[in-house]
């Protein structure tokens, strides 16, 4: 019998080669805050939504994880840069940044990752045309969740805040990358799972 075999149908791929347990979850649930925290700092200044590698940990956070872990790793990542933990973009931290422009974008996080680890419970994590259209089903998520936030925030500074002038100001300038990092983690965790698939026929 094989680790394969003993797993529950919907295990995702971190289930495949750590042993699940509450210790192990606590674990992999911050590593994943970490995770996103580290790529938060990775980040091109803009105004009022910069460019970061967020959204890229997210998707594979999600995936990672699964549903439940990867919504509770987003969700100590939102509480933890609110309560003062400089780990949003930018080193930044406070109750004043989850209520501002880019607070859509951190609670979209935390239903992309989700929506992702759904996905991935259930194999569309495996083969790269799947794995492809949900993670960027998931990066669209936090551009749902985000967008309006970020047209009330634009009023309540007497900005313009119309469709057009948020798709500005929080949507055309991440189209690129958006679809560069889903590619990137459509291509990781296909070829992870390969990998992992292949470790465990040769133990076999």
């Amino acid at each position: 019998m094989t680790l394969a075999t003993t797993l529950p149908a919907r295990s995702t791929i971190v289930d495949r080669v750590i042993p699940r347990s509450l210790l192990a979850d606590a674990a992999l649930v911050i590593a994943g805050t970490a995770l996103v925290a580290a790529l938060a700092q990775v980040a091109i200044p803009l105004w009022p939504v910069p460019v970061t590698g967020q959204t890229l940990a997210v998707l594979l956070v999600g995936a990672s994880l699964g549903a439940a872990r990867g919504a509770a790793s987003l969700s100590l990542y939102a509480l933890l840069g609110a309560i003062g933990l400089p780990i949003y973009s930018d080193a930044s931290s406070g109750w004043t940044v989850l209520a501002g422009p880019t607070g859509g974008y951190i609670i979209g996080f935390i239903v992309s990752a989700a929506i992702v680890g759904w996905a991935a419970e259930r194999r569309w994590d495996r083969g790269w045309l799947k794995a492809a259209v949900t993670f960027l089903g998931g990066s669209l998520v936090v551009f749902a969740i985000g967008l309006p936030w970020l047209s009330y925030s634009l009023g309540g500074f007497g900005l313009p805040n119309d469709l057009q002038a948020t798709l500005v100001a929080g949507f055309y300038p991440f189209i690129i990358g958006g679809v560069i990092k889903a590619a990137i983690a459509a291509a990781v965790l296909p070829a992870i799972w390969k990998a992992v698939e292949r470790r465990e026929r040769t133990e076999a």
